[in-house]
């Protein structure tokens, strides 16, 4: 059964560094499509958002890996 997680966990690894990455941008993409569809926003300034969004993400994420090495 270990054998089988550690696939499952290496599988995913390969998908899936940063978790926090993964989710954020999860989260933005979600929230940028309900406020296309459902506030009525433009398409253009929801490209817009996911561009910034995205971003500011992986500022965010290179920042923090970057702390963790100089430790």
């Amino acid at each position: 059964m270990n054998v089988l997680r550690l696939v499952a966990r290496e599988f995913l690894g390969m998908f899936v560094d940063d978790g926090s990455l993964a989710l954020l941008a999860l989260v933005l993409v979600g929230a940028v499509t309900a406020g296309v569809k459902l506030l009525a926003l433009p398409p253009l300034l929801g490209g817009a958002l996911l561009l910034v969004g995205c971003l500011a993400i992986l500022l965010q994420s290179v920042r923090r890996a970057a702390r963790q090495t100089r430790r």
